[in-house]
């Protein structure tokens, strides 16, 4: 008999519990009866999306091409073998009662896939499609051929938001069309484009101090971004003819945009998946100690920017990941031998001040560990490539999670999922 340990998503986190949960919880399950593991990762493209590089992918396909942004998934999983399954399909339904997920193929065809463990790694879609794949690599590529054929003539731009992609974002586009400044210089001589961007905040990237926000002020004012602070986007409105945008603002003016972006953060891909299972803001509402999923039923996790866990970003995920593939391991033991889990393992989020963020291609600002950065050192960590050399082929294959994470086990004084414990 096969057990099948399902996982929705192919992003950072539903690639990482792929490989983390047939590296080192499928190993150490017990082997009884004949009985054998499979780990099913269903994702609606073929291909794993690098989004962190996104800011300078949407700029310019000479300085970020499709090859470094786009990397197939299945070769990544080869030295598994038959433990792995990968279904190209989106996730319609669940069923907890039936232990299955409902899902429509890339050609049409309606599958439903059982599950003895299930991860939920759908994370968010952002507003604006050029930061997400939703669909397939084909449709993101299309829209980027789309924005590179406007841009070069654009000469005012709005950018909505300004956390790190809206940052990231104008940094890029402004360098792009303005040229990097001279030595001394506090603005461009003669720039192309007027780029303005909106935040909403008195301050951008809200996770850095403000001496930080600081520095990426004057780094973005000297590549010709201006900044319209405690202000919001109230509308976007695209003209008859798709030439101009009308982008109202909060402060009561209004421009007619080249190009509107909108950075101001995206809508968690929960749809498919039981209001009584969703938080007030539509996402997964997790234990946020094991992360399991209380009103789904055993042996149901979340993992990533869709949980309630969660504040967002692929360093929580990293954290959060081990925690959840721990206490699935531990679930699905009990679940096999029929005897009641004695621990759990227990997330802890890092609220240490951690965040870089590259300004253009040469300057940048961010901290880490709650150590403020150099400018030098954010280009050498993230702006050269945005990770892609260090990080991009590593999280394909799986290279960042060879060795199992250690933890301290904490003793349960109940069995949390008791309910259906042996059932399914």
């Amino acid at each position: 008999m096969s057990e099948n340990i399902l996982i929705i998503g192919a992003s950072f986190a539903g690639i990482g519990a792929a490989h983390y949960a047939l590296k080192h919880v499928v190993p150490a399950l017990p082997k009884t009866d004949g009985k054998t593991y499979t780990v099913t990762l269903v994702n609606p493209s073929k291909d794993f999306f690098w989004r962190i590089a996104a800011p300078r992918a949407v700029v310019s396909k000479t300085l970020m091409p499709a090859s470094k942004i786009l990397y197939p998934i299945e070769p990544g999983f080869k030295s598994y073998g038959k433990s792995f399954n990968f279904v190209l399909g989106t996730a319609t339904s669940v069923d907890s009662a039936a232990q299955s997920v409902s899902i429509t193929t890339a050609s049409g065809e309606q599958q439903q896939i059982p599950y003895t463990a299930l991860i939920i790694a759908t994370g968010m879609a952002t507003h604006s499609p050029l930061f997400t794949q939703t669909t397939d690599a084909a449709s993101l590529t299309s829209s980027y051929d789309a924005f590179q054929k406007l841009l070069p003539s654009a000469k005012t731009i709005v950018i909505g938001g300004a956390g790190p992609v809206g940052v990231e974002t104008a940094g890029e586009i402004a360098e792009a069309l303005n040229g990097k400044p001279g030595l001394f210089a506090s603005a461009p001589k003669n720039p192309k484009a007027k780029v303005t961007l909106v935040s909403a905040e008195k301050k951008m990237l809200p996770v850095l101090r403000e001496s930080i926000s600081q520095k990426a002020d004057k780094y973005l004012k000297r590549l010709g971004v201006d900044i319209a602070y405690s202000t919001r986007v109230v509308s976007a409105t695209a003209g008859p003819d798709g030439s101009k945008t009308k982008v109202e603002l909060s402060d009561g003016k209004t421009i007619d945009a080249d190009i509107y972006l909108d950075c101001t953060g995206g809508d968690p891909q929960t749809s498919w998946l039981p209001p009584s299972w969703l938080n007030e803001r539509g996402k997964v509402a997790a234990d946020p100690k094991t992360l399991r999923v209380p009103a789904a039923g055993p042996r149901v996790y979340v993992i990533g920017d869709a949980g309630s866990y969660t504040r967002g970003g692929v360093i929580d995920m990293g954290l959060a990941l081990p925690v959840a593939l721990t206490n699935l391991k531990i679930d699905l033991t009990a679940h096999i031998s029929g005897k009641a889990a004695t621990s759990e393992r227990h997330y802890t989020a890092d609220t240490k001040e951690s965040q870089v963020c590259p300004i253009g291609t040469s300057k940048g600002v961010g901290a880490f560990g709650g150590r403020e950065l150099p400018s030098i050192m954010v280009w050498m960590i993230k702006g050269r490539d945005y990770l892609v050399g260090q990080m991009a082929q590593k999280t394909v294959d799986g290279g960042q999670w060879l060795k199992e994470t250690k933890y301290e086990p904490q003793t349960l004084k109940a069995a949390p999922q008791t309910a259906g414990l042996s059932s399914g």
